[in-house]
């Protein structure tokens, strides 16, 4: 039986391995899995996501503690170093035959290394993507050192092939996290708004807004810009607190300060209901990659704030701002237009390929790929 170790750390992760689990679940007789949970998942502040990996039933057989508090540059780079020294431990002691690694972030990078220095395979979702911060750097890092890409839209494959990367360690399956939407496995709106006190007949605005890294000595007023728009209008609106990246206390406590009567904060919100909440909302507003990935599947409006997602591939739901108040205002302003909401709901389509297929391809290529010195031993193609 081929075991496979699947590691999250935030929410977004999880969105991607979830399905993932769930159809490695369908081939008992010749595949495993072990989770590896870390970073957000773990911090009460940020609402201990690790619960909803319990809920749903999945086996956690390893948890690393390794964000210091502070959440500043300094002590982002410090937690990265924390998890790399314990995830070889853990690498070492669970065993698996491939790595299974998802997105750009930091501790996703750090487990490709040790991985590599271990003679150990890893197989990395959504390679090739373009995005605008640290992340985009250390998504095409992970590249180097993943033995198996699994891309989720031809422009990412051709970029991997442009960085070098072997045809045989290719496969286009597309993004896994959008199965579930594609399937509809998210909660109906009678729930959400059941559990949210939401009038569904009026406006609904989820709000997501994370810290730049390298911006993070202004992550309260870029915040605050964006705050400040959205409650202009008085709608409804959903708030979520941010990742851990340095800046994030600042956002929590302006968030907190800021309360609005009209407006609900959640620390956390589990997958099925963050879907169930873009399906019921107007427009989505912040720098979240949700409002780029799957927002198009709800066929719903959102307003990108600076740069974070810059370079990302986008659809027609996407409207870029910059940090500028009255921007924002305008940008929204038109999202919710009845003019944009039918262009959106008639024209968009979403460009990163799911099917409600895609974690089936990834866990047949995990199944079927022969691990042998051709894979293990990378050669650059340039």
């Amino acid at each position: 039986m081929r075991k496979i170790l699947l590691i999250t750390g935030s929410r977004g992760e999880y969105g991607y391995i979830r399905p993932i689990v769930q159809e490695i679940q369908r081939h008992p007789n010749d595949l495993d899995y072990s989770i590896l949970v870390t970073n957000l998942h773990l911090l009460p502040d940020f609402g201990y996501s690790a619960e909803e990996i319990e809920k749903d039933q999945f086996k956690i057989s390893d948890r690393i503690f390794m964000a210091l508090d502070g959440y500043t540059p300094v002590s982002m780079s410090k937690s990265l170093g924390v998890f790399l020294m314990s995830v070889t431990d853990s690498l070492a002691r669970l065993r698996p035959d491939i790595v299974l690694l998802a997105g750009d972030r930091g501790e996703q990078m750090m487990t490709a290394i040790a991985a590599a220095h271990m003679n150990i395979p890893a197989a990395h979702i959504q390679a090739g993507e373009l995005s605008g911060n640290i992340d985009g750097i250390t998504r095409h890092a992970i590249t180097r050192f993943a033995h198996l890409h699994f891309p989720s839209s031809e422009d990412a494959a051709q970029r991997l092939r442009k960085m070098g990367e072997q045809e045989f360690r290719i496969h286009l399956t597309g993004a896994p996290q959008l199965d579930e939407l594609v399937n509809g496995h998210y909660a109906k709106p009678e729930e959400i708004a059941g559990l949210f006190q939401l009038d569904l007949k009026k406006p609904i605005i989820l709000f997501i807004q994370h810290p730049v890294t390298e911006e993070s000595d202004h992550a309260v007023t870029q915040v605050q810009e964006t705050l400040e728009a959205v409650c202009s209008f008085g709608h409804q609106t959903v708030a979520i607190f941010p990742n851990n990246d340095a800046g994030n206390m600042e956002i929590r406590r302006f968030l907190e300060r800021d309360r609005q009567p009209f407006m609900r904060i959640e620390r956390n919100v589990p997958r099925h209901i963050f879907a169930g909440l873009m399906n019921v909302a107007n427009v989505l507003v912040g720098n979240s990659s949700s409002g780029l990935i799957e927002a198009p599947c709800f066929k719903l409006p959102a307003v990108n704030v600076g740069d974070r997602q810059r370079d990302r591939v986008r659809g027609n739901n996407v409207i870029d701002v910059p940090y500028d108040k009255e921007q924002i205002r305008s940008a929204v302003e038109t999202a919710l237009s009845s003019h944009f909401q039918q262009k959106v709901k008639q024209t968009c389509t979403n460009p990163y390929f799911g099917d409600g297929r895609v974690s089936e391809r990834i866990v047949q290529v995990l199944k079927k790929v022969e691990i042998n010195q051709n894979l293990l031993k990378k050669q650059l193609v340039y």
